[in-house]
């Protein structure tokens, strides 16, 4: 203890001693950060770069990429240690000299990759290093894109059969003293609103299928959701004088939701039969691919029909699109049915394809994963 002090010079000594060691201490926690070459100073905003989803990357004062994450490289902002997207480069030097935020849309076309709609956000620093943040939104814009499409194409669609339900109704209204052509126009609007029916239905089918996984997945056996699918498309087959049969493997299991693979197979069968002439044949085939990451089941629908065009076959799956428009609004087709198979099919991990040649037939194959099923679930 000082003797011979005055108190308030004591006290004032101590103070001055208390922010001195507690400078010394905080000198000494943070030098290692910034001036000991052992420790990365860019290593907490690094971790905090691979923690995005969105691409992002730290500019240096001299233009060099501090810091960057996976996204970043894959968006092709970053190569190395630089921005190697011009215009973005300029907004970093732009802001770095302003100081001012900025957020902007960048389109860009990569050799070998669809386009891309950067969505960027440029900042500028306390320490003078500039933040880029960007995320693509060219899959967002596609997915907003198809959905105006779809609900365009639905919209007209939907008007067909509305509309000729209206005339129908007039033209009935005319004939009322005739008995034969009130018939025949009765008839005529009980198929359009049939039409108009299943219209809806698919739409609707199709908007809770979009984009979902199959939810209430049970192993099941392959040979019953073939046989429930043959049997919902038999009196089409009948009607039109088509051999409908099967072969193949037996004994198989997948793992989904019956009714929508049953569906699935359905819409095949039925397009199999609509497009073949009377008295041909469509045959239902399975098979086991063995794969040593998981082996698959095959169900393929073949038919000697009509065929497809190979400049339709990458088509076939889009919403509305038909192949023969005049043969699909004579039987009543609405443009949905295979667009339902492909949500149906990704929607349980798998993949439908189509071999096709005009005047010789189709060969639709759905692919999904095996599994082993109980006996029981097989007999």
């Amino acid at each position: 203890m000082l003797t011979g002090v005055n108190p308030a010079l004591a006290a004032l000594i101590g103070v001055v001693l208390g922010v001195f060691v507690g400078y010394l201490i905080a000198w000494r926690i943070w030098r290692p950060a910034v001036e000991d070459p052992g420790i990365d100073p860019y290593a907490e905003r690094r971790r905090l770069l691979d923690a995005l989803t969105c691409g992002g990357a730290l500019v240096g004062t001299m233009d060099n990429v501090a810091a960057s994450n996976d996204a970043a490289v894959d968006f092709g902002m970053v190569r190395g240690d630089r921005i190697v997207i011009p215009a973005l480069l300029d907004l970093v030097r732009e802001v770095r000299r302003t100081g001012e935020d900025v957020a902007v849309n960048l389109d860009q076309t990569r050799a070998g990759r669809s386009e891309q709609r950067l969505s960027v956000r440029v900042l500028r620093l306390p320490d003078g290093d500039v933040l880029v943040i960007a995320d693509d939104r060219a899959a967002a814009l596609r997915v907003e894109a198809s959905a105006r499409d779809f609900m365009a194409n639905a919209t007209h669609e939907l008007k067909t059969p509305v509309g000729a339900i209206s005339l129908l109704s007039e033209a009935i209204e005319q004939a009322a003293d005739d008995p034969d052509a009130v018939l025949r126009f009765s008839r005529k609007v009980q198929a359009e609103a049939q039409r108009l029916s299943q219209l809806v239905s698919q739409i609707v089918q199709l908007s809770r299928l979009q984009g979902r996984a199959a939810s209430n997945a049970e192993n099941l056996s392959v040979d019953e959701v073939v046989s429930q699918a043959m049997d919902r498309s038999r009196q089409l087959a009948e009607q039109r004088r088509i051999s409908l049969t099967r072969g193949g493997a037996q004994g198989l299991g997948v793992r989904g939701e019956r009714e929508q693979l049953v569906t699935a197979l359905a819409n095949l069968i039925h397009n199999a039969i609509t497009y073949s002439d009377e008295k041909a044949r469509v045959v239902v085939t399975t098979r086991m691919i063995p794969d040593a990451s998981g082996d698959r089941i095959a169900i393929s629908v073949t038919d000697n029909g009509i065929g497809i065009a190979t400049e339709d076959t990458h088509r076939i799956f889009e919403r509305f699109y038909r192949v023969d428009y005049a043969r699909s609004r004579q039987t009543g087709g609405t443009g949905l049915g295979l667009s339902i198979v492909a949500e149906i099919v990704e929607g349980h991990g798998g993949e439908v394809t189509v071999w096709s040649k005009v005047g010789s037939g189709s060969t639709f194959t759905v692919t999904l994963p095996a599994v082993q099923v109980q006996e029981e679930e097989v007999a």
